[in-house]
């Protein structure tokens, strides 16, 4: 019987229905200790001198480290500009400056939570305060004082796209549309604030029992800042409260090693456990990337657009984190899904004293699609035409050029999605041009847009990813073990694994067990970010089934066999054009809605929304059901709710009673996903990374609706009820 298509039960829901599983913050280990974390709590400071003996002389304290303490003091995924603590005595240049409110300072490890939290109170920090930036246009200007002094200026990242001539093709034009578009900072919002038990084992290793995307890459920062091989170190995920990623950069996961490591070498071997509370999260961890997007499109009168010019500028905040990357799906899709033959973009990330931006389910996507489908809609309604119309003349298809130079990889599907979509809209249109009776203060609009995602990382990055399996019995495989370091962050890809190791065995799902997440067990499988890791994980396991059924087969028992998948290679931009092969999959989507705009209050209500998204195979449909319904909410949740508000780099919305995300009452009447199927050449059984395809249009077709509704554009959001009421007029001159 066939395993892939089918929706069996997730490898790990009775657990967690019943309580067995644990997360991080869930595990407690005999005579284990607690740690507190000192914030900076100043966005830009030199920290002169700490003083910790208050701290160090309360009774039950273990232990304040600092960044003397720190072996390597330095960290990050794309560059190492982050010091681990900061603070004076450090061998790291300027790690003595504090460049965000989060910014860790000192730990305490202690015999309770509480007497950690007092000592940490007790430390005096003596700081020379610096002159804050916020504003990434000002810290982009020359004289402009820098976060980094080591780099000569702010801006860490600049990419351009060259294709064609603009200037020529902007005078052809029968229709030009210019517009500046804002987004906003995000933050993750997981069920779990981050948590963590660290310890050194019985074979001298120093081990982290942690919630995160990347058990290798977190192996490999810890390492390094412990100056340490990488077999002495060990990370285990339990269970993940999810991510969406904001577990991708470290929060806790190099502290707590370093604690546990430094206690063991005074002597101490006792865990340290740390949970952060709701505020520190939301101050601790990066957010997403706050975008100013400035375009100008030129279309003919038959609808064709024939140039885009786009100015992209990112506020990356304090530290790089993942902004080269994010930056770079930005750049790229910015102009949208579609083959405009004569395109010009320049994109940069900025370093200011917000809080750092990163990895956010979409990845630059969202931002870059925003501008792109805002632009579209607009032209569509210059022209006259209808949304999906216009879309359908522009979209690229099987050989159609990027704006990068170079054609998608086989299998595009975005023709047949847009206008799948555009087929089951219909009845959100009509349903758009009837008023709500006695509601005259109630209007509905229609919505639609597009867009298209990259599967991985890419742009020049060679993804690989590695499994194991075992086949075990003797007459037949009774037995399947296999060991997968891809992570489940809630997303159920451990249930995908397991169906595909089933379907390319032919076995039952119920013999087939997984060792998951432990860098002591399983080889490194990449990040389970960028829609990847059904795409990877499923050609790894293919791959290793294979090899261990020869083996069977030739009567070597158990069979064994390990393989590792590498996806086709990738390029990064030409510096001068930008020509390059950015990714090696795709994903494709297409979203209508139906909204209701309370004139009256400035409330934005979505009633209905159809996703269609192209999946290439549903291995798990109701897993993806939920993927788009998860999607759909929480992008909701970044174009209408929540307002991330931060002042003179401190944050105005620490708590999720300031910072509004979506409830069940805010969830739409319907949700239909439309789940298609067409084949990817290289994904596992036709499959193709899906889990943020749904997040991407959702904020333009929301836009969209709400200007057919109000006769209003919004060029920034969320749509607060402030905001609109003062778009319609209605908000009072005092408050406008």
């Amino acid at each position: 019987m066939p395993v892939i298509g089918e929706s069996p039960a997730r490898v790990d829901a009775l657990d967690k229905v019943t309580g067995k599983a644990l997360f991080p913050g869930d595990i407690n280990l005999p005579d284990q200790a607690y740690m507190k974390i000192l914030f900076a709590n100043r966005p830009h400071a030199i920290i002169r001198s700490i003083d910790t003996s208050a701290a160090e002389a309360l009774e039950g304290v273990l232990a304040v480290f600092t960044a003397q303490d720190v072996p390597v003091n330095e960290y990050g995924l794309i560059m190492p500009d982050q010091p681990v603590l900061c603070g004076p005595g450090s061998s790291k240049p300027y790690a003595d400056h504090v460049r965000f409110i989060g910014d860790q300072v000192a730990l305490v490890v202690a015999e309770s939570e509480a007497i950690a939290a007092q000592a940490r109170d007790l430390i005096r920090v003596d700081y020379e305060d610096l002159p804050v930036i916020t504003d990434p246009l000002q810290a982009m200007q020359e004289g402009a004082v820098l976060l980094h002094p080591d780099r000569g200026e702010n801006v860490f990242c600049r990419y351009r796209i060259r294709k064609g001539d603009t200037e020529a093709a902007f005078a052809q034009a029968d229709v030009i549309v210019e517009g500046e578009y804002r987004t906003p900072a995000q933050e993750h919002a997981f069920l779990q604030p981050e948590a963590g038990v660290a310890y050194v084992d019985e074979q001298g290793r120093v081990t982290v029992v942690v919630a995160g995307q990347w058990a290798h890459e977190d192996q490999e920062q810890i390492a390094h800042a412990l100056g340490l091989p990488l077999d002495q170190v060990r990370v285990i995920y339990p269970a993940i409260g999810g991510a969406f990623g904001g577990r991708e950069d470290m929060s806790v996961q190099i502290v707590l090693a370093l604690a546990a490591w430094r206690l063991h070498q005074r002597g101490i071997n006792r865990p340290v456990k740390i949970i952060w509370s709701r505020e520190e999260s939301i101050i601790g961890h990066h957010k997403r990337h706050p975008y100013i997007i400035r375009a100008k499109w030129g279309a003919t009168r038959a609808g064709k657009v024939i140039a885009a010019e786009v100015e992209v500028i990112a506020d990356g905040g304090a530290y790089a984190y993942t902004s080269t990357k994010v930056l770079g799906n930005a750049t790229l899709m910015c102009t949208g899904p579609y083959e405009i033959p004569n395109v010009k973009v320049d994109s940069c990330a900025v370093y200011t004293n917000h809080i750092p931006t990163g990895a956010f389910r979409g990845f630059g996507g969202p931002q870059g699609a925003f501008a792109a489908e805002m632009q579209m809609n607009r032209l569509a309604e210059a022209l006259g035409m209808d949304p999906v119309e216009i879309r359908l003349r522009n979209v690229l298809r099987e050989g159609s050029l990027l704006s990068v130079g170079t054609p998608l990889p086989g299998g595009v599907s975005l023709h047949q999605v847009v206008e799948r979509c555009g087929q089951a809209a219909q009845r959100l249109r009509e349903q758009a041009r009837v008023a709500t009776p006695g509601a005259l203060h109630l209007k509905r609009g229609f919505g639609f847009a597009c867009a298209f995602k990259n599967v991985g990382f890419s742009f020049g990055v060679q993804e690989q990813c590695t499994a194991t399996v075992e086949l075990h019995g003797a007459a037949e495989i009774e037995r399947v073990v296999v060991r997968h370091a891809g992570a489940d962050v809630g997303q159920g890809a451990h249930t995908a694994m397991a169906q595909m190791a089933a379907e390319a065995l032919g076995v039952p799902l119920e013999i087939v067990e997984l060792i998951v997440s432990d860098t002591a067990e399983t080889r490194n499988s990449g990040s389970s970010s960028a829609s990847r890791m059904t795409f990877m994980a499923g050609n790894s396991i293919r791959g290793a089934c294979e090899l261990a059924l020869e083996k069977w087969r030739a009567e070597d028992r158990p069979a064994i066999a390990t393989y590792q998948y590498l996806a086709p290679k990738t390029s990064m931009f030409d510096p001068q054009t930008g020509y390059s092969k950015p990714n090696f999959a795709y994903g494709y989507v297409a979203q209508a809605v139906l909204v209701e705009v309370d004139t009256e209050t400035g409330h934005v209500r979505v009633l209905e929304v159809i996703s269609a998204n192209d999946v290439g195979k549903a291995i798990n449909p109701l897993s993806i059901r939920g993927q788009i319904e998860g999607g759909v909410v929480q992008a909701i949740g970044y174009v209408i709710l929540e307002d991330f508000q931060q002042q003179g780099g401190y944050v105005q919305t620490p708590h999720l009673s300031t910072y509004l995300i979506p409830t069940v009452l805010d969830v739409p009447e319907r949700v239909e996903p439309l789940i298609l199927e067409y084949p990817d050449p290289n994904g596992p059984w036709g499959a193709r990374g899906m889990a943020e395809m749904p997040f991407l249009p959702l904020a333009p077709a929301v836009i969209a609706a709400v200007r057919d509704a109000t006769g209003v554009w919004f060029h920034e959001f969320p749509l607060t009820p402030q905001r609109v009421l003062r778009a319609l007029g209605k908000l009072p001159m005092a408050e406008r």
